[in-house]
Formats: C-alpha cells, structure tokens, sequence
C-alpha cells in the first residue's frame, strides 16, 4: 500500500508541477504564521508535513545539489520551461501542507488518504485552468460546499503527457510507475492564491471543514520553526500496524512509539535532520536510546572497511549521530556535510 501512496503522491505533484520548485527568505514569524494558516485548514490527520518552498529553492536546493549542477541546471530549466508555456512561475509557491490519513483496510494494512494545501503569489483558478487544458477533457466537475471541485483521471493524463525517454530502463520505469496508478486527483482553489489537492475524499473534507488537526500534532510540528521541512506524525496503535516488527526487545521498544515528528534543514555548509519519537513510557525510551547507540557502535565498524565512498559515508552518518532521551522520547540530530552529500548525490565522473 505504501507503493500506491507514494505513487499516487507523486502523480500529484506532476500534475501540478509544484513540490519541486519555489524558495526564499523569509522572517521566523512570517514562516509560522503562513505555514500554522495552511495546517488550520487541514481536515483531521494522522500526519502532517509543512515545507517552506520559497527557502527550498532558494537556498536548500541550490546548496544539496552543488556537487551536482547538470541535475540542478535540469530542474531549473523545466521551471523555466513551465513558466515560457503557461505564464506560471513556480516558485511563486510560498509554502505547501500536507495531511496524511492512514486508512485500515485489514489487519497490518493500511492505505493513505493525502491532501495537500499550496499557497503562494499564484493565481489559482489560472492553475486549474492549465490543468484542465493538460487533461484534454479527461476530468469531471462537482460541486462540494460551493466551490467547483475538479477530479481528474490520473493514469490517462499520466499516459497521454508521457515523456520521450531514450534510455529503454527509464522509460520502462515511467511506464511501471503509471501502470500502477489507478487513482483519481481532486483539484480545487480554495482561495485566490491557495490550492487544494489530492484525494476526492480528503479534498472533500477540506472543504466541508467539519474537522481540523488536532492539537497533538500542531503542537510537535514547530520545535525548530525555520526548518525547510517540519513533520508530525500519530501511531497510536504501535509502529508494528506498519512495520514488520520482531517479537525482541527492539521490535518491542519501537512499537512502543506512539508519535515521531521532526524537521529538515540547511544551515552553512551542512544539512541538517531532527527526529524525535515519543513512547507510552519513560522506560521504553530508555530501551530504544540503549538499541539505538549500541546499533551506532557496531554498524559504522562494518560499513567503514567497505572501498565504496557512499557507504564509507552511511558510516560516517550514523557514528555522527546524536541520540538523546528526555523522559519518554528518544531524539535524533544529524549535520551532514555538503561534501558527503557530493559523494551520495553529486555528479558521476
């Protein structure tokens, strides 16, 4: 089921065109208050993502991908690219939330139900207009608390806008990819420059409002409010509703986790990663911390004698990781250095 929800939440970012694009500066409590706006009009989620997409462009991604400027001059090209066609301009996006619904289908299975708000200096009726017109026809139109819903087949848009890949295992990659999407997106403007997409259900309550974040959530998403990405997540039900989990002492301490939130960030020459996850008892967080350092002093011995530079630079990840533990949750802090991530992601010579 995760392959269809990362799937389909692919499907609807290349239908907008927008995750990948937009950043720049912005004050603290400018970057709070836009991004809290956003998640207030969330309908009730299990997780939630915000991103500053203007800080992203800007800065986050110019920075990753330094060691590596034919991929960067490709992104920033097809921006372009999308702004000669449409009149668009993409990084006028500000900032993007998204709301994630785990839905239990049987036991250990579950499906996701996303919904994303994106608002920024655009003006979207015009977004849904040039979607409509990429969609040839291939949408239908309803009425959700008076605003014009339109809900679009995913797999012929995906289908008939399909690429011209020369390399054989990229285009039958492509052509993988669409086979699985089965889905429909639901589009709508929720204001003159904010977008709703995603499922037609959670589109659909989005717009009735009958249900909003809780404050379990909107509480863990800010701790460090600049980051380029914030996140906050539920599992009350233990990790194993979602992960293969061992009956040990490891499997027992993980599903023992009943919230994970954190944030990304670049500051300098590093790249930075904060995750926290927060269990029933101070006891389990206790055991999580001791797996965790112990995993630390073993697995960097391993991956360090490799002659691979990436895996050399895994080992140098997790030895220079910080774990931490304040009553019942287990934290995680990560810099990583630009020139690691040159040796993960950078041009191949």
């Amino acid at each position: 089921m995760k392959h269809k929800f990362f799937a389909f939440t692919a499907m609807c970012l290349l239908l907008l065109n927008i995750v990948s694009t937009s950043f720049a500066d912005t004050k603290i409590n400018k970057i709070k208050r836009q991004t809290s706006q956003l998640v207030a009009l969330l309908p009730e989620s299990d997780a939630v993502m915000t991103f500053d997409t203007k800080r992203f462009m800007s800065e986050a991604l110019p920075q990753i991908l330094s060691g590596n400027q034919p991929m960067l001059a490709t992104i920033l090209s097809k921006v372009e690219e999308m702004k000669s066609k449409t009149g668009i301009d993409l990084r006028q996006f500000e900032q993007i939330a998204f709301g994630v619904s785990a839905v239990k289908i049987k036991d250990n299975e579950y499906d996701f139900e996303p919904v994303g708000l994106a608002r920024g200096q655009i003006n979207a009726a015009a977004l849904i207009a040039v979607a409509k017109v990429a969609a040839k026809g291939k949408y239908r139109e309803e009425k959700i608390g008076g605003k014009n819903v339109y809900i679009f087949a995913v797999k012929e848009i995906a289908e008939q806008n399909k690429p011209q890949i020369a390399d054989a295992k990229k285009a039958d990659m492509f052509d993988k990819i669409i086979g699985k999407l089965s889905r429909e997106v639901a589009i709508t403007a929720m204001d003159s420059n904010t977008l709703a997409f995603g499922t037609l259900s959670r589109v659909r309550q989005t717009v009735e409002a009958k249900t909003r974040v809780g404050a379990d959530l909107t509480n863990l998403l800010y701790k460090k409010q600049t980051s380029v990405m914030n996140m906050a997540a539920k599992v009350p039900g233990g990790m194993s509703a979602f992960l293969p989990l061992d009956n040990d002492e490891l499997g027992k301490n993980i599903d023992a986790i009943q919230y994970v939130y954190g944030g990304m960030d670049v500051s300098g020459a590093n790249t930075s990663v904060q995750l926290t996850a927060r269990t029933r008892q101070n006891l389990q967080a206790q055991g999580l911390l001791e797996t965790l350092q112990g995993l630390q002093m073993v697995v960097p011995a391993l991956l360090g004698g490799s002659r691979g530079a990436d895996k050399q630079v895994y080992a140098r990840m997790i030895e220079n990781a910080k774990f931490t533990r304040n009553l019942n949750e287990v934290s995680l802090n990560l810099d990583v250095p630009q020139d690691d991530i040159n040796v993960l992601i950078g041009e191949k010579k």
